[in-house]
């Protein structure tokens, strides 16, 4: 009887340490790869990877049919960074991954109708100035210009966000647009504008970081 009992609780560690180690694998499982212009499986109420994407490809399609901007006889030379971005939005986000994305579906898309001033750059490039000024260097291949390139227009933007909740439900609500505005640097006018809206509601936001 004792042997009987003995054995019936071996059984039981082993069940145990089984099913453990099994909800551990389940826990641990590997990272998988998710299509960032697809809906991801933990998402929420803001921003997120598929937005950007979409955002993009929208914006770049907007920009490259306005005649001033894509147009022009002389390519106009554009600032895209997000200096003069901004977020007033309840969500935390890179700006950099939305203005950089910008920056290079355009400067792709546009294939020479528009040039790009890195200006988010311009210590790297007065520093290479001064080393071939100062003979440290030779002057390289492209030779020497009077001063940097001075730009036409920048892209300046907001992200705002505004949020409701359900007291019987606790359900949320969220409104967030982003709005994309291109200066002339020299008269200070909006060449181009355009904005896009997201608005979703759920039960529990996800923690965005």
């Amino acid at each position: 009887m004792q042997l009987k009992r003995t054995g019936r609780a071996f059984a039981a560690v082993c069940a145990l340490a089984f099913a453990t180690a099994a909800g551990a694998r389940d826990r641990n499982q590997g990272a998988v790869d998710v299509d960032p212009t697809q809906k991801g499986p933990v998402s929420g109420l803001g921003i997120e990877a598929h937005d950007i994407a979409a955002m993009a490809d929208r914006m770049v399609r907007d920009m490259l049919g306005n005649a001033t901007l894509a147009g022009r006889a002389k390519a106009p030379r554009i600032i895209i960074d997000s200096a003069y971005f901004t977020n007033e939005s309840s969500q935390r986000i890179n700006k950099n991954i939305i203005t950089d994305r910008l920056r290079v579906q355009l400067n792709r898309a546009s294939q020479g109708r528009m040039t790009f001033i890195a200006r988010q750059n311009a210590a790297m490039v007065e520093e290479e100035r001064a080393l071939k000024r100062e003979g440290v260097t030779d002057v390289g291949t492209t030779g020497m210009t009077r001063a940097v390139a001075g730009a036409d227009y920048r892209l300046t933007g907001n992200i705002a966000s505004t949020e409701a909740r359900d007291p019987r439900t606790g359900q949320m609500q969220r409104f967030t647009q982003i709005v994309f505005e291109m200066v002339d640097l020299e008269s200070g006018m909006i060449e181009w504008s355009n904005s896009y809206d997201i608005e979703r509601a759920a039960t529990d936001d996800v923690i965005y970081r």
